[in-house]
């Protein structure tokens, strides 16, 4: 017998570290408007190719062009805008806040505004979102009132949580934004049941469940696409890959797959990938997949291509694992500037106008700040009562709950 060569494990490395040149080679980006539209009910197996490219519809010189475009009016842009204007400056004043001590805990969406807002206006009201921590979005774009998004984060007397949750675990069935959960993935396997649900009932209304790149690595991900897949759920998959987890790159999660689209292939369900910094293409996408839903054709699997050009959280210090610079060499630049762009080369939009929206912006959430903090913040002001925290459990408190509340005084 001859010895057999040692073996030795392999670990996926980023392409760049602190200090280094940012590096997107990688990044293989298809020019806008050539990846064509499908027709709803197309087979999976007939559109394998949209699992490796990037469907795009906004251009370099901000025109709109492909088969994607088209769906959305002047008005509809105009508000998709100001939405992703409002997340940003929502974003700023709530770091802010952070850092003066009005809460614990913040994370910002800098960057991945387009995916979340675009995403919320293809949905109706009904329909159900099992979001992460990063889709705040789906709740400006309904219209959700920023003062309650405020009173959740400062933790005071008006919290609709009653302080139960951590700062940016918002919750609102009647927004179809299901309750946060800080066990990543366990969202995936819920709004695969809620949509299973939902088709046996014969009921329209359908589930969209979130994931980070990070995050498909755990075994609820896996789960969720056998049954979605198998019992063909009105759901969307959605997969925003802004290339790292925590602190750590997509390499890890995303093993050989290539992409993150390319693990629906395996469970038979159609995967697409998207310019996620495209505010008209996530919108495009995300009314094809819906559209496939609500024709009971099953589940639909959707990755974002994006950045996340902040930190993870107020917690993190993201110049420890990635270049500074790294975020100015995102080759998909920036939504809001794009969508900006847009609506000037359509002539609805001017820099003039876009100056004054900022500042009328900025105004407002400086305004619902302070409405906010009237109700307190974290170390200041009303707080919720400790008897909430024994309530919202039980139909009917069990005894020993509340020999536990009688004990605390309440």
């Amino acid at each position: 017998m001859t010895d057999a060569a040692q073996l030795s494990l392999h670990v996926p490395e980023p392409a760049v570290r602190p200090g280094g040149q940012p590096d997107f080679s990688n990044v293989k980006i298809a020019k806008a408007g050539v990846v064509p539209r499908p027709e709803i009910d197309v087979a999976p197996e007939e559109i394998r190719d949209l699992a490796y490219s990037i469907i795009r519809v906004l251009n370099r010189e901000g025109e709109a062009v492909g088969p994607w475009t088209g769906m959305l009016s002047n008005e509809e842009l105009l508000t998709g805008l100001r939405n992703m204007m409002k997340l940003r400056a929502f974003d700023a004043r709530m770091l802010m806040a952070q850092r003066q001590g009005k809460t614990s805990f913040y994370m910002q969406h800098l960057g991945e505004e387009a995916v979340s807002c675009a995403f919320r206006k293809a949905l109706r009201k009904g329909d159900m979102n099992f979001p992460t921590y990063r889709q705040a979005g789906l709740l400006i774009a309904d219209d959700y009132p920023m003062v309650e998004m405020m009173n959740q984060i400062f933790s005071n007397e008006s919290d609709p949580l009653r302080g139960r949750q951590l700062p940016i675990m918002y919750s609102s069935k009647e927004h179809g934004f299901f309750t946060i959960s800080g066990n990543l993935a366990t969202q995936y396997v819920q709004a695969v049941g809620w949509a299973m649900a939902s088709a046996i009932k014969n009921d329209s209304r359908i589930a969209a469940a979130w994931i980070g790149d990070g995050s498909t690595a755990e075994s609820d991900f896996h789960s969720a696409l056998v049954f979605a897949s198998t019992y063909k759920a009105p759901v969307i998959l959605n997969i925003v890959n802004n290339q790292w987890a925590i602190s750590t790159f997509q390499g890890i999660a995303r093993g050989g797959s290539g992409t993150f689209a390319a693990r629906g292939l395996g469970f038979g369900i159609p995967a697409l990938r998207v310019d996620g910094n495209d505010y008209l293409a996530v919108y495009a996408v995300a009314r094809w997949a819906t559209e496939r839903a609500r024709r009971n054709l099953g589940p639909t699997l959707i990755e974002y291509v994006t950045y996340r050009v902040g930190a993870h959280s107020t917690s993190d210090d993201p110049s420890a694992y990635r270049p500074k610079t790294e975020s100015e060499a995102w080759p998909l630049g920036d939504p809001v500037l794009r969508l900006k762009k847009h609506l000037i080369v359509r002539g609805a939009w001017s820099e003039e106008r876009h100056v004054q929206a900022e500042a009328e912006i900025m105004d407002e959430v400086i305004e619902a700040q302070k409405q906010a903090e009237h109700h307190g913040t974290l170390h200041a002001g009303g707080r919720p009562s400790v008897r909430d925290i024994f309530e919202g459990v039980y139909a009917e408190m069990p005894p020993h709950i509340r020999r536990q509340r009688q004990k605390a005084g309440f």
